[in-house]
């Protein structure tokens, strides 16, 4: 994890030495800051975020196809559909016929529904998040750090600091693999034992990532170098954001486990 800069503010006119893409790819691992500085000033380069997206979508692919061919994943991820199903059965008091139907319907899509979330997911996650990020920074720098920003300047931060989701993809599927649980990743989740995604204090724990702590690090270091303002400011913002759609994630997903127990009585 990179060493976090000062919190003084940084000078904006500072002269940097610009980059090959393959060397930003790299540094962004190892000196991010050296990487922020030789974009600040330089013209805008959509190689910058689409690069790290098409990466981080074919390692999450080959991770998706390395996992579903592992049989003993494959029947865990069946066992955890059929295990949702009937609890939804059970808190909505199925009558026995619609019931079958309800399992009939998750049986077809077993097996094809992680698939498409495997090839659907990544695309959604590398080609949106640096834009959708990418806004919410670009508003925080024109804002409330009053550090005027191009958009696309946001984007190509968020887009870099994705390095860090490539290799939280790697390490996720080892850990999968390794453990031989769909469940597994680098987290408190990893210890618990019969982790079920639909426990809310369960999903809570997958939260507590270092890698995704890497990532919001990187995110900030990278909005204060292209704004001028000091890390301190920034990771405020980025923090903040993550800390506030996380949150929001997360309850929405507790109160819809809360009502469907309710309703079920």
């Amino acid at each position: 994890m990179p060493d976090i800069p000062p919190t003084t503010e940084t000078p904006v006119s500072e002269p940097r030495p610009q980059q090959s893409l393959v060397a930003r790819l790299l540094n962004i691992l190892a000196a991010p800051g050296e990487v922020f500085a030789s974009i600040r000033n330089a013209p805008p380069a959509h190689a910058n975020w689409l690069v790290p997206a098409i990466i981080l979508v074919a390692v999450s692919w080959l991770g998706a196809w390395l996992v579903f061919s592992d049989a003993s994943i494959r029947q865990q991820l069946r066992e955890l559909s059929e295990k949702a199903i009937e609890q939804q059965i059970a808190r909505q008091h199925m009558p026995e016929a619609q019931a079958a139907k309800a399992r009939e319907a998750a049986e077809k899509f077993a097996d094809l529904g992680p698939i498409l979330g495997g090839v659907a997911g990544p695309v959604i996650v590398a080609f949106v998040t640096p834009f959708f990020v990418g806004l919410l920074l670009w508003v925080v720098a024109n804002h409330a750090l009053k550090a005027p920003l191009p958009y696309f300047k946001a984007v190509e931060v968020v887009g870099l600091a994705a390095m860090i989701s490539v290799l939280d993809a790697i390490v996720r599927t080892l850990l999968i693999l390794v453990m031989s649980r769909p469940t597994a990743s680098l987290s408190p989740a990893l210890f618990i034992k019969d982790f079920d995604p639909a426990n809310a204090l369960h999903s809570l724990a997958v939260f507590v990532n270092p890698l995704v702590i890497w990532l919001l690090i990187v995110r900030a270091m990278g909005m204060a170098a292209v704004t001028g303002k000091s890390f301190r400011k920034a990771a405020v913002w980025v923090f903040g954001l993550w800390i506030g759609y996380s949150g929001m994630m997360w309850a929405t997903g507790w109160m819809a486990q809360h009502a469907a127990k309710k309703m079920g009585g």
